[in-house]
């Protein structure tokens, strides 16, 4: 009965529907990605304390009010959103001027291409926030290195700080914040 069931063109039809669906499914989700971890340990910097009333304009300080190192200009707690999410971001300006943002003890689910997104969206807790942050203006820093550790991200040379309030690990894929931290 199987043997005379696949001398038909149909069955066999079917089967190579089935294998493709099966193939495709296996790329865009990425199933396997729900059991591996990748950590990051990248050197972060050693900031100064927050300087009172400092902005994050992309402006270099006087050379006299210049710090020695770098400045944390604001930093906040990621808050869960499709994936549980937990960790730091933290805006710092360099000595030259230049900035980067940190993922300091991220600790997020694994996924399909996933970046890291400056964005001028705020941060909503729960369902509310998950597909918010392509609403506004964003810049994408990059891929996320990893799902656990520390990272660092330089923002692009003509990216202003002061536009942007939130940074979020955005599924690109689908659309989606697994976690976002508020810039405060």
């Amino acid at each position: 009965m199987l043997k005379r069931l696949f001398t038909k063109p149909l069955t066999w039809a079917v089967v190579v529907l089935l294998a493709a669906g099966a193939a495709v499914g296996l790329y865009w989700f990425q199933p396997w990605r729900l059991f591996t971890d990748t950590t990051v340990t990248e050197a972060l910097s050693a900031p100064a304390a927050a300087v009172p009333g400092s902005t994050a304009s992309a402006a270099a300080p006087s050379p006299a009010a210049a710090p020695a190192g770098p400045v944390v200009v604001r930093t906040g707690s990621f808050v869960t959103h499709e994936h549980a999410t937990a960790g730091t971001a933290r805006l710092v300006r360099n000595p030259d001027g230049s900035h980067q943002v940190e993922l300091v003890g991220l600790d997020t689910s694994n996924g399909p291409d996933l970046r890291v997104w400056l964005t001028d969206q705020q941060v909503r807790k729960g369902a509310a926030g998950w597909r918010v942050f392509d609403d506004g203006k964003w810049t994408e820093l990059g891929r996320l290195k990893g799902n656990r550790g520390d990272q660092v991200y330089p923002l692009p040379a003509g990216v202003d700080p002061a536009d942007y309030r939130s940074v979020s690990i955005w599924c690109k894929r689908f659309a989606v914040s697994f976690g976002a931290a508020a810039l405060a």
